[in-house]
């Protein structure tokens, strides 16, 4: 067993057991701990059995002179792979090329990398099963790290085994996924003084008590320290240091006995950002003004820092490196990365990155250089070192306006990154008095987006109308309309009033660039609902049949929602998604399928609703938009609630309202409210019901929409009645029916009709009903249900018991073939009160799959390849057959021209 390795049985059994299930079931483990605790000897075990299999393996280490090279991590992973990448779909093999400098250059998405990256190591597995191994993960570059989360959530299926080392005290993209976790611990001193004593160095009594205090139980440091402490004159010095800086000082005495040749040739291997020998002799022979080979570095591995490995210098430990560079003076270090930088003259981003490491003051050529570096990086998917370049750039500028203006720049790329907490960083360190009007504006566009979640009333909306206006007066009117569509999104968030609306309104029309304009549309939806419902609904059916492209297409999905035509939103959305897949978009196909999950509810197309809700709470937290999680959450607390799964239907309102958090978004509330309203109105919980519903149309309440509010009117007569509000609930009816004159939403009138007959006195009830019933109700399946329910509860209270068996027994059908497991026992229950006994309802094959086991199963029952299905949902096309593998099981079939059938 390797010295680190004492002690250590426990953990070596947990990862010798991942290694072995590689074949029938991937997984990944990131291994956490301080430096030379044992990390490296884990990985290294893991390599060996791999290799006893006969397991391919794929590894990479961090390395942290490179954390700033896009990339450079992944491709030293898949390297030996790329070969393959010519059988990959044309947009995930393009945007892989153009991550790594090798395409045209196109800006790729980085769900494609992602995918490819899946696609490309899935297919490795195929021949052999594949473990990959990663070494210092914090020090990759973060692009990598993120293409590494993204493969380690859809390993389950695939002959892939995981192994990510992190040192303990730095954040990674992978802390908040859910891996599992092996935390590696001091060793315990039974095992600390095995090691020790097996070491060759003869120590005396009080040497060896004071190396196991120092150690704390770290093997590195067992190991280590009885070297440095036969390198110390005189005494022990008694001073305190970290054991990290002490191992570092242990590791930098040694190099005090190499010669200066030497230092500067591990000095340059230390500060280059990569491992080439030949780069490193160039850059310390020109520092020390001599012609340096392979015998200067020999006295360094005679020491043991450093290993030759194929022309590639190869540090003995990531502080060895460290220490080298600590050791070296300041204008070592400067001389060295000014070589280096002539070394990489052929590459403008290494060259770039060394002349700003040589730089203690500002010069505007390299910060410019820099700005250069972040340009292309952002061209290759990079935002996270665009942001660092910009950033250092900032730092190097001779101008405070240019140091300004570049800092708006890096904190604009951090927003299309979602980091939230750098933007502020960077916004801060930005003094708006040094900035132009256009680029104040464009931080005032900023800070809206930052401050999204925060809502202060009206006054921010005044503000972004005066905003826009001045840009407006300045002719740029492109970030005018966008201030325009966030003030109109504020008003569908929150009622600022007619004032301050009719002024948003007015902006946008004449901002516009034609009437049809989607970003007008969706403003006009959002800040005038009501007032233009019925103009929009004749504008966006116009069109219908126009081709757009699926951003825009996806704002007129948005805007026919939010006026309450779900079937005209759901067509605008089905061209949309198609394109956002293609494109890989996923942060706006999260929100386009979020939309499209409200267009099924609506509609009461469950199933699909189902199949939709999996995959946008998937991707709504894999792109970090909480505010779309939530509303995500709420849709699934509704399905929960109407399959009488109460329970669970709290459990995710309650994730929803947690997701929110201080954020007081009215929109936000109402949709989960809305959700516990019908989870209690569906457990007969009617007072509670009402109570959660009322807060929707109460205008004191944080949770007061008058939108949505209208889209819960049928759910709240319904409960009223029984919770004996109904003239309350009156007064809210009176409210939609004003608001029902004045637009054609065609949701606003299904739940008019419904309401009206339920609160209707027993004289007017009846015709009330009968022309509810009457109205056409084909795309709404769910109300006419509960409608029918509705009028066999009212027909058996008024004692007409056979009457009230007709429309029980229709109600009681429907739900059980919607779905609606709560309404349809009701139907039940209220047959049994009228006379009438009813069959058991039997669960249709459909529902003995997972959400995703269906959603797969319908996409290959449409004739889609396991390829095809795995590139529309972001899975490897292993994951795919294992889906289908298991759901052919339960339905029993054994081929894919069944599936239709059954499903």
């Amino acid at each position: 067993m390797g010295m680190a390795l004492f002690g250590r049985e426990r953990e070596t059994a947990q990862v010798e057991s991942l290694v072995a299930r590689i074949p029938e079931l991937g997984d990944a483990l990131v291994i956490r701990g301080e430096a030379g605790i044992g990390k490296s000897a884990l990985l290294a075990l893991a390599l060996e059995r791999a290799a006893d299999h006969d397991f391919a393996t794929a590894v990479a280490a961090g390395v942290q002179s490179e954390t700033h090279l896009p990339f450079a991590g992944l491709h030293q992973l898949i390297q030996p792979m790329l070969e393959s990448a010519a059988e990959l779909p044309a947009a995930q093999r393009d945007a892989l090329l153009n991550a790594f400098g090798m395409g045209d250059g196109q800006a790729p998405q980085p769900f494609l990398i992602a995918l490819a990256v899946l696609n490309l190591l899935g297919e490795a597995a195929g021949a052999r099963p594949l473990l990959v191994v990663v070494e210092d993960l914090q020090w990759l570059d973060r692009p990598t790290t993120e293409v590494l989360a993204f493969v380690a959530r859809r390993l389950r299926s695939e002959p892939i085994g995981m192994l990510l080392a992190v040192r303990e005290g730095y954040a990674t993209t992978l802390d908040d996924i859910g891996l599992p976790e092996l935390r590696l611990g001091a060793l315990d001193l039974s095992a600390a003084e095995q090691l020790l004593d097996s070491q060759p160095a003869e120590l005396s009594a009080g040497v060896r008590w004071r190396v196991l205090a120092e150690a704390a139980g770290n093997p590195l440091a067992l190991v280590e320290l009885p070297v440095a402490l036969g390198r110390e004159p005189g005494p022990p010095s008694g001073e305190f240091l970290p054991l990290t800086a002490r191992l570092e000082r242990s590791f930098a005495t040694r190099l005090a006995e190499l010669p200066r040749r030497t230092r500067m040739l591990l000095l340059a291997g230390a500060a280059n950002d990569g491992h080439d020998l030949r780069e490193a002799l160039t850059a310390a022979g020109t520092v020390t003004g001599t012609q340096l080979s392979l015998a200067d570095l020999a006295p360094a591995i005679d020491l043991g820092l450093v290993m030759l490995h194929e022309r590639a210098i190869r540090f003995r430990h990531p502080l060895v490196r460290s220490a080298i560079h600590q050791k070296a003076g300041l204008l070592d270090r400067q001389a060295v990365h000014l070589a280096l930088a002539d070394v990489h003259a052929a590459d403008p981003d290494r060259r770039a990155w060394h002349r700003a490491a040589a730089l203690n003051h500002p010069d505007e050529s390299v910060a410019a250089d820099l700005e250069q570096v972040a340009l292309r990086a952002r061209q290759r998917g990079a935002l996270t070192v665009a942001v660092t370049a910009l950033r250092r750039a900032a730092e190097l500028s001779e101008h405070l306006p240019d140091r300004a203006t570049r800092l708006l720049r890096a904190a604009e790329l951090a927003f299309e990154l979602g980091r939230g907490e750098l933007i502020t960083d960077l916004l801060d360190l930005t003094d708006p008095a040094l900035l132009g009007a256009p680029e104040r504006a464009r931080l005032a566009w900023l800070n809206e987006m930052l401050e999204e979640g925060r809502n202060e009333g009206p006054q921010r909306v005044r503000r972004l109308v005066v905003t826009a206006e001045e840009l407006e007066s300045a002719e740029d009117r492109a970030l005018a309309r966008n201030i325009v569509r966030a003030a109109a999104i504020r008003c569908w968030w929150s009622d600022p009033g007619v004032e301050l609306r009719n002024r948003v309104v007015s902006l946008a029309e004449r901002l516009a660039e034609h009437d049809d304009d989607p970003e007008l549309l969706v403003a006009l939806a959002t800040a005038a609902p009501i007032e233009r419902g019925g103009e929009l609904i004749e504008r966006l059916t116009r069109l219908r049949e126009a081709r757009l492209d699926g951003a825009m297409a996806r704002l007129l999905g948005v805007a026919a929602s939010t006026i309450g035509a779900h079937e005209l939103s759901a067509a605008f959305l089905d061209d949309s998604i198609p394109d956002l897949r293609t494109q890989g978009r996923l942060g706006l196909l999260a929100q386009s399928l979020t939309s499209q999950l409200f267009n099924h509810m609506m509609t009461s197309d469950w199933p699909t609703a189902m199949l939709v809700a999996e995959e946008c709470e998937r991707l709504t937290r894999e792109t970090q938009q909480p505010r779309w999680q939530s509303a995500v959450l709420s849709v699934l607390a509704m399905l929960a609630g109407l399959r009488g799964d109460m329970e669970r239907g709290q459990e995710l309102a309650a994730q929803s309202e947690r997701l929110l958090g201080s954020v007081s978004i009215s929109s936000n509330i109402a949709v989960i409210q809305h959700a516990r309203g019908l989870i209690a109105l569906c457990a007969g919980q009617h007072t509670a019901a009402f109570g959660h519903l009322w807060r929707a149309f109460d205008r004191r309440d944080t949770a007061y929409h008058p939108i949505w509010s209208s889209f819960m009117l049928g759910e709240l007569a319904e409960a009223a009645v029984l919770a004996e509000h109904r003239e309350l609930a009156r007064t809210a009816l009176a409210a939609m029916e004003d608001m029902g004159a004045r637009t054609p939403s065609p949701y606003l009138h299904v739940g008019l009709r419904h309401a009206r007959a339920v609160l209707a006195d027993d004289a007017d009830a009846e015709g009330l009903f009968k022309a509810a019933l009457e109205a056409d109700l084909t795309s709404w399946p769910t109300a006419r249900a509960r409608l029918l329910l509705a009028h066999g509860v009212w027909l058996r209270r008024q004692r007409r018991i056979t009457e009230a068996r007709v429309p029980l027994r229709a109600a009681r059908d429907a739900c059980d073939k919607l779905g609606l497991l709560a309404w349809g026992e009701k139907a039940r229950q209220e047959l049994r009160a009228a006379g009438e006994g009813s069959h058991l309802r039997v669960p249709t094959s459909a529902e003995q799959l997972t959400p995703q086991e269906l959603h797969i199963a319908k996409l290959a029952a449409t004739g889609l390849s396991n390829r095809e299905i795995g590139q529309q949902l972001y899975l490897s096309h292993r994951t795919v057959s294992t889906h289908l593998h298991h759901a052919f099981r339960k339905l029993g079939i054994v081929s894919r021209g069944r599936l239709r059938d059954v499903l």
